[in-house]
């Protein structure tokens, strides 16, 4: 998701300063883009005047943040930290208060719907969370990125949106994977079943930019892992049990998840799940 903000800044000829915690990642982007690439995350921070996170979790988010070379130190007055991360809510709100008392930034959690695809075409969704003024700051950036930014509340509250919504897009993932199995097992073929879902009332964005990778699985780059499908029902699911919101369906997904992940399809996209239950007996 990163490189593909990168490129997408790039080509509307904004300037970017990259760091990754694996230097060669970062290397190979900045030779494809032309962007520069910082030796820390402090660097980083500190090449505002917006600086953008994209990290896979909230571990990793808080080893990027956090000490004398971390995002938060580099952060100063006047610099808004917009991250895109997936975290829980208390992360966002920690994050956002260590950039404030650290160097004096100010941090939006922002995290986006949307796939690298969309990336590329600068359709993203975002839900920000924090100051409205700092939003106003950064949107000259995001609006690069995304066709539509929701402020949504206070620090936490983009995160919350982003666990709600994908609490939804994983529910179709799993939906839409058990129906085109039970088509297929029914003797109907894969390619015929997708185009009926594709036209009915179900076929809305998410089956029709999920298509190749439900229809063509081995030829279909890898989008969302299906071990971080798992992290994210393991957020929403304690932001469930602490805002005390029944969620059935989500822990039934959260199971299959599970299983499919200890089948070894860890590394593959969300649409494996669709694998994992045709090879199942």
């Amino acid at each position: 998701m990163g490189a593909a903000m990168t490129a997408r800044l790039r080509s509307a000829g904004v300037e970017v300063v990259l760091w990754n915690r694996t230097p060669e990642r970062a290397a190979r982007v900045a030779a494809a883009t032309g962007a520069r690439v910082a030796q820390s995350a402090r660097e980083a921070g500190a090449a505002g005047p917006v600086v953008l996170v994209s990290l896979a979790d909230d571990a990793a988010c808080r080893a990027a943040y956090e000490g004398p070379d971390g995002v938060a130190a580099g952060a100063g007055p006047g610099t808004v930290v917009a991250d895109a991360s997936t975290v829980a809510p208390q992360t966002a709100i920690e994050l956002a208060a260590l950039v404030r008392e650290s160097g004096g930034g100010a941090m939006l959690d922002t995290p986006v719907s949307g796939s690298v695809p969309v990336v590329e075409r600068g359709e993203l969704t975002v839900m920000a969370g924090g100051d409205a003024g700092d939003l106003d700051h950064a949107r000259p950036v995001l609006d690069v990125l995304a066709k539509q930014i929701f402020h949504v509340g206070d620090h936490g509250a983009g995160a919350t949106m982003k666990l709600a919504v994908n609490a939804l897009v994983h529910s179709l993932n799993q939906a839409l994977s058990e129906a085109l199995v039970l088509a297929e097992r029914s003797g109907v073929d894969r390619a015929t079943a997708y185009e009926v879902f594709a036209g009915s009332v179900a076929g809305g964005p998410f089956v029709q930019y999920k298509r190749a990778a439900f229809e063509r699985p081995d030829e279909a780059p890898v989008a969302f892992r299906l071990d971080l499908v798992g992290k994210d029902l393991d957020l929403i699911l304690d932001l469930a049990a602490r805002a005390g919101a029944p969620m059935p369906q989500a822990v039934t997904n959260r199971r299959a998840v599970a299983d499919a992940v200890a089948a070894g399809l860890g590394d593959e996209d969300m649409s494996a799940i669709a694998r994992f239950l045709r090879d199942r007996t």
